[in-house]
């Protein structure tokens, strides 16, 4: 089957690799979009030792479930249904598992980090990984549904600490894909004073166009004199980690969800006499990835205008232009013509 294999360092090219095969419990999906992710970028980078090369990356993934050797399978339900994908993989049998954190497994691993992802034709998954898609969401806005759930997961946390008040001003830092779905949850959950912070203008443009919130410059714009009580760190660098302790109000709360690099910056004298709140976030639970599609089936979130789909065959060229600052905030693979 053709995939896109990530080769050596800002490497990748088209290949023909061998089929997956179905182990027990697994199904096959014939893929039909998978969406770049930011870690992706990361491994392709060569800053991720977990992702050897090569290795076929990807797990923002839609697809149908495969009708062949299902007969005598539990999973034979979902022979034919369109899936959405979970890509998390856990034991699920420790505390963490059974309590429904299992997105802190020790034991967690996702598809495209050890074992091959979804920028390919095929994919062998575990059925309890598989969501059906309602009948009225397309397969492309399904494909953010695993990017939204990271940022469901993040905007509840944030509202726990935070108390839940819908009068509280909130920044973003990065207009990337999660940064930008991070402030439209807000915006869905009735959120009204939201900033995002954003360098890139082509960036900037696009997140002026897709929500309430307000896209500015931080290299040459603050955000006003205005009580910051929640920022949320999309980026995850030096830079953006002494931001966010500078603008965070005293009592206000700081999510971290960026990886960018593990540099200083994080202002800890000032949040432990502020008595600011540090939440890092990774991942979701299962009930978020549940309410990332109930967003994009309800139409509350939608990536009209900022995410761009893109032809399996473009995917190296892709890679490229996201390094180079010149796409918008996701480009999503279309992997097959389903």
């Amino acid at each position: 089957m053709k995939a896109l294999v990530y080769t050596g360092t800002q490497l990748s090219e088209i290949r023909d690799v061998e089929l997956p095969v179905a182990g027990p419990g697994q199904v096959l999906v014939d893929l039909a979009f998978c969406g770049i992710c930011g870690s992706d970028m990361h491994a392709w980078h060569g800053h991720d030792e977990r992702r050897v090369p090569p290795l076929v990356l990807g797990h923002e993934a839609v697809g149908i479930v495969q009708a062949n050797n299902l007969a005598n399978n539990p999973a034979s339900n979902l022979a034919g249904k369109r899936v959405a994908i979970n890509p998390l993989m856990t034991c699920g049998i420790c505390d963490v598992c059974t309590s429904g954190d299992e997105h802190l497994c020790a034991k967690r691993e996702l598809i495209g980090m050890r074992v091959p992802g979804a920028f390919a034709e095929k994919l062998a998954i575990d059925a309890g990984n598989l969501t059906v898609i309602d009948d009225g969401l397309s397969f492309a806005e399904a494909a953010l549904a695993e990017p939204l759930a990271c940022s469901v997961h993040a905007v509840r946390l944030a509202c726990q600490l935070g108390g839940d008040n819908l009068d509280a001003g909130v920044i973003v830092l990065g207009g990337g894909a999660i940064g930008l779905l991070t402030a439209l949850v807000f915006e869905a959950y009735g959120y009204k004073d939201i900033w995002i912070a954003e360098t890139n203008p082509h960036r900037r443009k696009v997140l002026e166009n897709s929500g309430a919130m307000r896209a500015y410059d931080p290299l040459h714009e603050a955000p006003g004199a205005r009580q910051i009580d929640i920022v949320v760190d999309a980026v995850g660098s030096g830079a953006t980690r002494h931001a966010a302790s500078m603008m965070v109000r005293p009592g206000g709360v700081i999510v971290h969800i960026g990886l960018q690099d593990n540099e200083a910056g994080l202002d800890t004298r000032r949040i432990t006499l502020q008595e600011i709140k540090f939440q890092g976030t990774y991942c979701y639970r299962k009930d978020d990835f549940a309410e990332a599609l109930a967003l994009l089936t309800s139409g509350k979130i939608r990536g009209k205008g900022w995410a761009e789909i893109r032809p399996l065959d473009d995917g190296a060229r892709s890679f490229i232009d996201i390094h180079e600052g010149k796409a918008p905030p996701k480009i999503i693979l279309q992997t097959s013509e389903i």
